[in-house]
């Protein structure tokens, strides 16, 4: 009987908190309409598909290969963003670039995102400025685990 009383006063307790919450908000939004200006903000829900959310400029999201002006990757396979990435989710091979100037190149440049911690040590550490984070894309949810699986050519579109 005490342990259901304690749980009344707990939902009790917390419809109090909601409404508390409720009519903040809803103070802040009526002296909105009302043209009154306050130092606090109501708070605002987005509405998502239709309406996104501005990205801050040093958000960190998908990942992108550059790319020379011949097409090929800038990547010289220096294995930088392999040694720094924390969550090791990074794997490149090299393979013999038929340029003289140009010694390496990846054959292979996987990034599996289903491991990535998106801390951008990669991008950091890359001394060609060949891999960056600043596609804009957070969409990235997938129905396959094996779709968050970036190789060469998907991280160059």
């Amino acid at each position: 009987m005490i342990r259901a009383l304690g749980y009344f006063i707990e939902i009790i307790r917390g419809s109090l908190i909601t409404a508390r919450h409720f009519m903040a908000n809803m103070f802040f939004h009526i002296l909105k309409v009302l043209g009154i200006k306050t130092k606090r903000k109501g708070a605002v829900t987005i509405q998502y598909p239709e309406e996104k959310k501005e990205l801050a400029s040093r958000h960190r999201s998908l990942h992108r290969i550059m790319t020379r002006e011949d097409g090929q990757p800038r990547c010289v396979v220096c294995m930088l963003c392999v040694t720094v990435c924390p969550s090791e989710c990074i794997y490149v091979e090299a393979a013999e670039d038929p340029d003289p100037e140009i010694q390496k190149r990846p054959s292979q440049f996987v990034i599996d995102l289903n491991r990535c911690c998106f801390c951008g040590f990669c991008v950091e550490a890359c001394p060609e400025d060949a891999i960056r984070m600043d596609t804009g894309k957070v969409e990235i949810a997938q129905y396959d685990r094996q779709d968050l699986i970036y190789d060469l050519d998907k991280l160059k579109e």
